[in-house]
């Protein structure tokens, strides 16, 4: 099949290179020239796990392009995808300025029937948007669906090759052909394909992303109350997550979430609440919750070396907003590393892949370590702010050399802190005190 992916961002970079996977056709479309010529040299603007290797050989096979030319692109395709940006306006809503500059760009270069994906992450009734804006431009035969992405950074290769569902938001019966022949070829499993109108697959996505943000918030703050009555939320979370009807996903607390999705959709969601006139409460809550739960992890660090940090050092292992990838939009790293500075502290930080995103969003006011032992070179604390698996199992006898203090603040409960302890450490997490005599262990009997 003949397919166009319009913008080579995140989203548009993997839909496009995973389609040609299965023996499509596909051009991406992008206006950064520089780009282009990197990605034609099979460079990569992003670190997703598996991504290279299926760009060079798809490329190398010419399944894969990569153009500026939006007009003959459009042309030559039956289906084409958008996938550009939808940046967070000042009120929380989706900004579509570029969505509706690519819908002009479709209407001026469509020669044929096309089907016209939003895949870009979008509010209720952009479709519509996108239909008017064409139909002012051409009288050539089209549909507009709704094709929302579930992609976990980290994980995203895995997920669009072997998705868990494919949500297709369809007021055409041809269009819902053309999408489910499109997509055929991943759903060998048996996994669904859920059909549904255009609107309702625009807010299922946002639903989706809502409610896993509402979740991790929900996790963090039972464990705020776990640390306050003396319970552990390790504990805690393993009798919670026992119950079938609740799961085991997203209910570990830490410092919150972050990434281009989640806080993006919970306000684009509490944007849309708003204009419809309806109430918005747990959106809200799950949204202080999330900020909240930075500063707590913060005031752990000054309720240990107080307000004054100008002569402290703190080792930081983990930038990006989460493992396997290198995307520090909306990471804790930034806000907690800036408190630390703000009150005169020095950062040595390390992470795997997260250097070159770090040098835009802190610039050179902190060291960038070689390595996370490195780091760790005369700091008075150690802060776990990113669970890379490098970082699980490190030989904590030399950190402790290396260290000016053995304290450890683990913002997302890797370690186990009572063996920590009996090695002379200092152990913070969330969700749980220590103390030298604490050996509770949850247990599960048959």
């Amino acid at each position: 099949m003949k397919v166009c992916v319009i913008g080579t961002g995140y989203v548009g970079l993997v839909v496009g290179t995973c389609l040609a996977e299965m023996g499509n056709d596909v051009i991406c479309v992008d206006n950064n020239e520089e780009k282009l010529a990197q990605l034609k040299q099979g460079i990569i603007p992003i670190y997703e796990p598996g991504l290279e290797e299926l760009i060079k050989v798809n490329v190398s096979e010419n399944r894969l392009s990569f153009t500026s030319d939006i007009k003959n692109s459009v042309a030559k395709s039956l289906v084409c995808f958008i996938a550009v940006g939808t940046p967070q306006g000042e009120d929380g809503s989706a900004d579509l300025k570029y969505v509706e500059q690519v819908a002009k760009s479709i209407g001026e270069s469509i020669e044929n029937y096309t089907v016209i994906v939003d895949k870009s992450t979008v509010p209720v009734g952009t479709a519509e948007k996108v239909t008017s804006i064409i139909k002012s431009i051409t009288n050539i035969d089209f549909d507009v669906v709704s094709n929302p992405e579930f992609l976990k950074q980290g994980a995203a290769v895995d997920d669009f090759l072997k998705p868990d569902r494919v949500v297709i938001g369809s007021n055409s019966q041809r269009a819902t052909e053309i999408m489910q022949e499109l997509y055929a070829p991943f759903m060998r499993t048996g996994n669904p394909v859920i059909i549904m109108d255009v609107k309702s697959a625009e807010m299922t996505k946002y639903a989706a992303n809502s409610f896993l943000a509402v979740k991790i918030s929900y996790a963090n703050e039972i464990a705020n109350i776990c640390e306050k009555v003396g319970a552990d939320a390790e504990m805690v979370r393993i009798g919670m997550c026992a119950d079938k009807r609740i799961g085991p996903k997203f209910l570990f607390p830490g410092l919150g979430y972050g990434g281009s999705c989640f806080p993006k959709d919970v306000k684009a969601l509490t944007k849309t609440a708003i204009d419809s006139g309806c109430d918005y409460s747990i959106l809200k809550a799950a949204d202080e919750i999330n900020k909240k739960q930075r500063q707590i992890f913060i005031n752990k660090i000054l309720n240990k070396f107080g307000y004054d940090l100008s002569n402290k050092i703190f080792a930081v292992w983990g930038l990006a907003f989460k493992p396997k990838t290198n995307d520090m939009r909306e990471a804790p790293a930034i806000t907690i590393i800036n408190a630390l500075l703000e009150r005169g502290a020095k950062v040595q930080a390390f992470d795997p892949k997260a250097f070159d995103q770090a040098q835009y969003w802190l610039g050179d006011k902190i060291t960038y370590s070689k390595s996370a032992y490195s780091a760790c070179e005369q700091a008075d604390a150690l802060l776990l702010l990113t669970e890379w698996n490098e970082f699980r199992h490190p030989d904590f006898d030399r950190i402790k050399s290396l260290m000016k203090q053995a304290v450890i603040f683990d913002g997302r409960n890797q370690y186990n802190g009572k063996r920590l302890i009996e090695r002379g450490f200092e152990y913070n997490c969330v969700g749980k005190i220590y103390n030298t005599n604490s050996d509770k262990k949850a247990y599960v009997t048959v």
